[in-house]
């Protein structure tokens, strides 16, 4: 087991596989709830030039897909899976779609939203491409704001990968 909460969180691959996120541990971690038919869907090209720039030095972009705001991911597994691959050329991890926020919220989202507050010091996520930037040991650095362009990042993911030596396992 990993030293650190998130790395134990089971989650599903978008193909359906079980998993937790204890292979990305010693990784620097962008956590961001995406959709297909969003006014931010454009922001997948910017999230899949920020995981080639730096995956190399141990940088990770995860892709959960959500349906609460306004349906804007209707699809099922393969059809995100062929839209995103098709349409902006995705390489990093998806993951089946979860719930960000109310009842059913993801025990991944509910860690995040608690480590790192919106907007007023509040948890709720207010919308799709909400990112989330977490340090190689699992702790939880920033929230950023849909309107936030992933481009923008560069420095905060930076600052994240100079932080610590990179631990990585090799995938």
């Amino acid at each position: 087991m990993s030293s650190s909460p998130i790395h134990n969180i089971p989650v599903q691959m978008i193909d359906g596989k079980e998993t937790t996120l204890a292979s990305y541990e010693g990784k620097v971690l962008l956590i961001v709830n995406v959709a297909s038919k969003c006014g931010f869907t454009s922001q997948y090209e910017g999230l899949e030039k920020l995981y080639l720039k730096y995956r190399e030095r141990g940088f990770e972009v995860l892709g959960f897909p959500c349906n609460q705001f306004m349906a804007q991911e209707p699809g099922n597994a393969e059809e995100i899976k062929n839209f995103c691959s098709l349409t902006y050329s995705v390489d990093f991890p998806l993951f089946q779609k979860v719930d960000v926020n109310g009842p059913s919220t993801h025990p991944l989202y509910q860690l995040l939203k608690r480590e790192a507050k919106g907007l007023f010091r509040t948890e709720s996520v207010k919308w799709n491409f909400t990112k989330f930037l977490v340090d190689r040991n699992g702790k939880v650095l920033s929230r950023f704001s849909p309107k936030t362009l992933p481009e923008s990042l560069g420095p905060q993911i930076e600052r994240a990968l100079g932080e610590s030596t990179f631990r990585g396992n090799g995938k």
